[in-house]
């Protein structure tokens, strides 16, 4: 399905129009009359006083060829708010026949920032939809003008855009099979945005081998593809501020390794890349919206495959920090990919803070379901930004504990460490205190566990189910509230 959005800053209203009428939380229609015909008004009127009084959208047909759709909205209606009525729009122009929409943006008696931008941004978002290899695709296509001097500027719409192509970009790599899009394609995928500004540097297996990467190189090992990782710059600042860094998980296809998964579900490990793809498509955002910060994207892209190469339960190995680990599970992998990959953003690129996004454990969604990410840091400051934001986009993260007593369930009798607590319990937080032992300079640190809220097989309020690109809006709030 396409959706095609116009603007125009004209106030003249196509009566034979499907017209969108906004109003306040009470249906007061009176700003509607130099809008629609006398008759209409007095219809509506009519019909208004036996409405339901939760709805916050109402349709009334005037004939056979016209619609007039009433939304309410309220003064206090946050931005979110907006969208989610934007997305609850499109559910609407999804199963309706009609094909041509005005918008009227200017019938409120009040004002709110951005309030078009957001309603719009709200439909975008959720008309999103993976049809690449459907033989049958819906070529439905949705004609949408918006009229009035209360369109967003051009500033905004690119901003709003911006960050529509990055969310869709995320979900897009996120709904790719295994097939597909494995390592090395994923790397050409990622060197493909250098066109938008970007410096893109991928380290290949000889490389990361020189580097001493042993343990991202350990979980690709028993794929015959390659390994990666890969360096994403974007020097939006004039000056030579330190970068905001962010990192990702980029395990291509899961199977577990020699720790093999059961099969049941086990296509669902296409999306074991998820916290790179969100790092790839926030990079693409902020270049595209021309951010004034420096940031940097690195990612581990691997492919965790048994074969006769594969990495065993009971090697060790020997990260590029320098620190040994003993590996109990190959299932476990992903915090090795991520060990290397953060040891290396720290040193190389000595950031203001470090982010990494990560589908790390089931154990976090055991815990948190698909309401909350997993937030674990070693900074107050940055824990609190991203709580705020995150309440802000809907893309919410909530604060587990960190502590120094959770390392006697990681610490292993052959090396410095293990890569999983054999012990059993807290499963999602002795990863994360597994990674922050790879935090070498008390650079501030956050660590995302997304494995609940990547995809989703009922959709939310702002995607239609499948990849939510859940992480994109929510970094970009972060860098935009605080950093930019």
């Amino acid at each position: 399905m396409i959706v095609d959005i116009k603007y125009k800053n004209s106030a003249s209203t196509q009566k034979s129009s499907n017209q969108v009428l906004f109003v306040d939380e009470k249906f007061t229609i009176s700003s509607l009359k130099k809008h629609i015909s006398t008759s209409e008004f007095s219809y509506i009127s009519d019909l208004l006083k036996n409405r339901e009084a939760k709805k916050k959208i109402l349709i009334f047909d005037i004939n056979s060829k016209k619609k007039i759709i009433l939304i309410a909205i309220s003064k206090s209606s946050s931005g979110f708010d907006l969208e989610k009525l934007g997305a609850k729009f499109f559910s609407i122009l999804k199963d309706s026949n009609i094909k041509e929409y005005l918008i009227v943006s200017e019938t409120l008696s009040y004002k709110l920032k951005n309030l078009i931008g957001h309603f719009v941004h709200g439909i975008r978002l959720k008309s999103y939809s993976f049809e690449k290899y459907k033989s049958k695709k819906n070529k439905k296509n949705i004609s949408i003008q918006v009229i009035g001097k209360n369109i967003p500027e051009q500033k905004d719409r690119l901003k709003f855009n911006a960050i529509e192509e990055g969310t869709f970009y995320t979900r897009d790599l996120v709904s790719e099979p295994g097939n597909v899009l494995h390592p090395d394609e994923y790397a050409k995928r990622i060197n493909s945005l250098k066109k938008f500004g970007l410096k893109i540097n991928i380290l290949d297996e000889k490389k990361l081998k020189k580097l001493g990467m042993n343990t991202l190189l350990g979980v690709g090992q028993g794929s015959i593809r390659g390994s990666y990782l890969v360096t994403m710059e974007w020097n939006g600042s004039k000056d030579k501020s330190k970068p905001l860094a962010f990192v990702g998980k980029g395990v291509c296809f899961d199977t577990g390794g020699i720790s093999l998964k059961p099969a049941k579900f086990m296509e669902d490990m296409t999306y074991d890349m998820a916290g790179s793809a969100v790092v790839v498509g926030l990079m693409k955002s902020l270049a595209l919206r021309k951010a004034k910060i420096n940031a940097v994207g690195v990612v581990g892209l691997v492919e965790n495959m048994p074969g006769g190469n594969a990495q065993r339960p009971g090697d060790i190995v020997k990260s590029y920090s320098g620190k040994t680990v003993e590996i109990l599970n190959t299932d476990a992998e992903g915090r090795l990919v991520l060990a290397d990959a953060l040891t290396y953003t720290e040193e190389k690129f000595k950031p203001k803070f470090i982010v990494d996004l990560a589908t790390l454990t089931g154990a976090i969604i055991v815990s948190l379901g698909s309401e909350y990410a997993g937030l674990f840091s070693n900074d107050d400051n940055l824990s609190k930004q991203l709580i705020k934001v995150g309440e802000k986009v809907e893309e919410k993260v909530w604060r587990m504990p960190l502590n120094k007593n959770f390392d006697k369930l990681i610490n292993s009798k052959n090396a410095d460490m293990q890569n999983i607590n054999y012990v059993g319990g807290a499963g999602s937080t002795t990863a994360a205190q597994f990674l922050q032992r790879f935090i070498l300079n008390k650079t501030p640190w956050a660590h995302l566990d997304i494995a609940g809220m990547a995809f989703s097989k009922y959709g939310g309020a702002l995607n239609s189910g499948g990849a939510t690109g859940y992480g994109v809006r929510l970094l970009n709030k972060l860098i935009e509230d605080h950093y930019e």
